[in-house]
C-alpha cells in the first residue's frame, strides 16, 4: 500500500470515528428528532464536509450559555420588575386593565420566557417601507441632544450608509454619544474605511462576535439580527429595517417592502435594556442605570399620568443568551389563541414543527389563515425551503399568497384584530432558534387592524396559491424544494 493510500484510510477512519461520536452526542442531546436526524444524515452523507458543517451550524449553546447574562445589572433589574408584574398579575385583578385582561396568558408567558416588561406608551408609529422608516430614523437621530445607540444587522457602504454615517460624525461632533453596533457577519463587506472614519471621529463603533474562517467557530450560527435605534432614552425604532440602500430604493427588485415600529414611552427602556446587554457582551462593560439613559422610569403601576394613547406593549428579545426560545414561544401562544384569523407575513418560511402544525392546527379548526410568502426571494436555498411547505399548508387551508412586486422583508403577525406582533425575527429556524432577534408585541386594535389593512392591500400585488395548481408544478421544482427542505436545519 502506498504511503498516501494508508494516509488516506487512516484519515477516513479518524473522521468515521468522530462522526459516531458526533451523533452520539447528538442523540444524547435529545433534541428535535426531525433536526437530529437530519444532522445524522448529513454527518454521515457528506464525509469531512458534514462534520464541518455540523460543528459551525449544528450546535445548540442556549443551554450552555455561549453568551452569559449572569450579573449584568440590566438583566437584574429586568427580572426584579417582570417577577413584581408577575406577582401583581397574579394577585390583584385589577392590575391589568379591562381592556387587555383577555392577553393575560400571552403577557405572562413573556414575563417568564424574557421578561419581557409590560410598559405603556404614548405613541407608536407604523412604517410600511423602508424609505419611511429610514427617514424617520434619520429625522429622530438629527433631533438627538444627548445619545445615540444604533444596532444594526446590516451596514453598507452606499448612499444610505454613507447619509447615516456623515449625519452620525456630525452628531458625535457636537458632543452627543453615538454608540452603534453591527454584526460582523452581516457587514463582511463593510470596507474599513468607513469603519475608521465613524471610529476616529469619537463614534464607539462595535462589531458583535467577530467570525474567523480561518477555524471553525460556532459563532458563526449565532448572529445579531437586531435593529435597534434609542435616541435620547426617549425614541426607539426596531423592525426589519438595516442600514443599505436596497431598504430604501428596493435594490435589484422593484420594491423592497418591510415593516418598522417607532415607540415614545416606557418601551424604549426595554430596547435601550437590550441594546446595553449586547454592548457588554462585546466589551465586557456595564453603564450604571442613570437616568440619562433611562429618562422614562417603569412604574409600578399602571395609573400613570401619559398624555395621549395608553398603548401597552411587550418587547421580547430571545437568542443563545435566554433560557427559552421567547419569540417562538410568543409566536406559537399567538396563533394558538386565534379564534377569527390570523395574518402572518415573513420573507422566509422554515418553522419548526411546533409553529408549523399550530398554523395547520388553527386553520382545520375554523380559523382563517393568511400566509404571505415572497414569489422571489434574494436567497435561493431559502426560497425552495420556504416553497416545499406550501402544499401541505395548503392542504390544511391556510391562505397562501406570494407577494409579486418585489419582496417582502416584513416580520408580521396580526391576531383577530386585537393585537399584533412586528420585529426582527423571520419564521424561520435560524431566528426563531439561534439568532438574537428583538420583536414588540402591540395590545391593540387599532394598531392589528393596520397591520391587516396592509395585508389586504398588498394581497392585490399578490399571486394566491391553489391547491390544484400547485400540486402540477414542474417535478423539477419540487426536487428543488425537497433537496433544500433537508437543508432546512442550516438556514
Amino acid at each position: 500500500m502506498h504511503l498516501w493510500e494508508y494516509i488516506s484510510v487512516v484519515l477516513y477512519a479518524i473522521y468515521l470515528l468522530l462522526a459516531i461520536y458526533a451523533s452520539g452526542v447528538i442523540i444524547y442531546q435529545k433534541s428535535d428528532p426531525v433536526k437530529s436526524l437530519s444532522w445524522i444524515i448529513v454527518i454521515l452523507l457528506l464525509p469531512y464536509i458534514g462534520l464541518i458543517l455540523y460543528l459551525l451550524f449544528g450546535q445548540n449553546y442556549r443551554k450552555r450559555k455561549l453568551f452569559n447574562r449572569k450579573g449584568v445589572r440590566d438583566e437584574r433589574v429586568r427580572r426584579i420588575l417582570a417577577n413584581k408584574q408577575l406577582r401583581q398579575i397574579k394577585t390583584d385583578s385589577a392590575f391589568l386593565p379591562e381592556e387587555i385582561r383577555k392577553f393575560s396568558k400571552i403577557i405572562n408567558l413573556n414575563l417568564k420566557s424574557s421578561r419581557s416588561i409590560l410598559g405603556i406608551n404614548s405613541s407608536l408609529s407604523l412604517f410600511f417601507s423602508g424609505k419611511e422608516a429610514l427617514d424617520a430614523m434619520y429625522d429622530s437621530i438629527e433631533q438627538a441632544n444627548q445619545h445615540i445607540h444604533l444596532q444594526s444587522y446590516i451596514i453598507e457602504a452606499d448612499e444610505i450608509g454613507l447619509k447615516f454615517k456623515d449625519l452620525l460624525i456630525k452628531k458625535a461632533k457636537e458632543g452627543v454619544e453615538v454608540r452603534v453596533i453591527y454584526d460582523d457577519v452581516g457587514c463582511w463587506s463593510l470596507p474599513d474605511e468607513f469603519k475608521t472614519q465613524m471610529i476616529i471621529n469619537g463614534i464607539e463603533l462595535l462589531s458583535f462576535s467577530p467570525v474567523k474562517f480561518i477555524t471553525p467557530t460556532s459563532k458563526v450560527n449565532y448572529r445579531n439580527h437586531r435593529k435597534i435605534l434609542v435616541v435620547d432614552g426617549l425614541t426607539g425604532f426596531l423592525g426589519g429595517v438595516n442600514i443599505a440602500d436596497r431598504y430604501y430604493n428596493g435594490g435589484n427588485f422593484y420594491e423592497w417592502r418591510d415593516t418598522h415600529l417607532k415607540v415614545s414611552g416606557e418601551s424604549v427602556a426595554a430596547l435601550q435594556s437590550s441594546f446595553l446587554l449586547d454592548r457588554y457582551f462585546i466589551i465586557n462593560q456595564q453603564f450604571k442605570r442613570r437616568k440619562k439613559y433611562y429618562p422614562i422610569p417603569v412604574k409600578e403601576d399602571f395609573d400613570i399620568d401619559i398624555k395621549g394613547e395608553r398603548i401597552h406593549t411587550q418587547i421580547i428579545t430571545s437568542g443563545p443568551d435566554s433560557d427559552w426560545a421567547g419569540i417562538m414561544q410568543c409566536y406559537f401562544a399567538a396563533i394558538a389563541s386565534a379564534k377569527k384569523e390570523i395574518f402572518i407575513v415573513t420573507p422566509y418560511f422554515t418553522p419548526n414543527e411546533s409553529i408549523l402544525n399550530a398554523m395547520k392546527t388553527a386553520s382545520m379548526g375554523g380559523v382563517d389563515v393568511s400566509l404571505m410568502l415572497s414569489e422571489k426571494s434574494d436567497t435561493s436555498i431559502a426560497h425552495w425551503c420556504t416553497m416545499s411547505y406550501a402544499a401541505e399548508l395548503l392542504e390544511a387551508g391556510v391562505k397562501v399568497y406570494l407577494f409579486k412586486k418585489g419582496f417582502n422583508h416584513s416580520k408580521v403577525i396580526s391576531i383577530d384584530g386585537e393585537f399584533c406582533i412586528i420585529g426582527s425575527a423571520n419564521m424561520d429556524n435560524r431566528s426563531l432558534e439561534h439568532n438574537f432577534e428583538i420583536t414588540a408585541i402591540i395590545y391593540n386594535g387599532e394598531y392589528a387592524k393596520r397591520v391587516e389593512d396592509q395585508f389586504k392591500k398588498d394581497i392585490t400585488e399578490c399571486w394566491s396559491l391553489a391547491s390544484s395548481k400547485w400540486a402540477r408544478r414542474s417535478i423539477a421544482n419540487q426536487m428543488k424544494e425537497s433537496f433544500a427542505r433537508l437543508l432546512s436545519p442550516l438556514i
